[in-house]
């Protein structure tokens, strides 16, 4: 059985869609398309991937190209297989939320063990690069809308992304403002211990 396909493979298997390409070409498109901001994009993850999806059946080779002196390129175009394993993943990652692990959770989980100074600050470095980011988003939306004019249902992940930051914005600077008036309050090495017993194990223990 072949390995689910990962976002990098849909990615590729979506250009694909459009026509046959080779590799260096896929690289220039996700570039200009900024597919970098929902994939990890690198030159030898692309050819690795695209790769697995030979041994896989989902691509095929079709013809190799040679320019001048340059290294010949190899174009391949998908499979009707690959095009059945598209639609399902993409079904899939569609209708059923993933388990994602954002790193900022994680940060968020030990604020008290850094301590309000070093918190504050590090929060307060977030919320200005989240505005940089949101900035730069505005950017690429006029940029897409007016000079590009795509159709929005060609963009729906990049709206995804910006309303995301936007949300993530909004919430660390709500963050900052409680953690600054003392509504959520440092614990310190003090914090009380959470009482675990149940009821039913307190009467448990009454009647033992």
């Amino acid at each position: 059985m072949a390995a689910k396909l990962t976002p990098l493979a849909m990615a590729v298997l979506e250009l694909l869609h459009e026509r046959p390409m080779h590799p260096y070409e896929m690289a220039q498109l996700m570039r200009e398309r900024f597919v970098n901001t929902r994939v990890k994009v690198k030159a030898g993850s692309l050819y690795h991937t695209v790769d697995r999806l030979v041994q896989n059946g989902f691509v095929e080779i079709v013809e190799t190209q040679r320019d001048g002196k340059r290294p010949e390129r190899t174009v391949y175009a998908m499979t009707d297989t690959g095009r059945d394993e598209f639609v399902d993943r993409a079904q899939d990652m569609l209708a059923n939320p993933a388990e994602e692990y954002p790193e900022y959770l994680s940060a968020l989980a030990v604020i008290d063990e850094l301590g309000p100074e070093m918190s504050l600050t590090q929060l307060k470095h977030r919320v200005l690069r989240l505005q940089a980011a949101i900035a730069s988003d505005q950017v690429v939306l006029e940029n897409l809308v007016n000079e590009h004019k795509l159709p929005e249902i060609y963009w729906l992940d990049w709206s995804y992304a910006t309303a995301r930051r936007a949300f993530e914005l909004e919430w660390t600077q709500k963050l900052v403002a409680d953690l600054e008036s003392g509504r959520i309050r440092f614990q310190g090495h003090c914090a009380p211990q959470l009482n675990l017993v149940t009821e039913d194990d307190s009467d448990e223990r009454k009647t033992s």
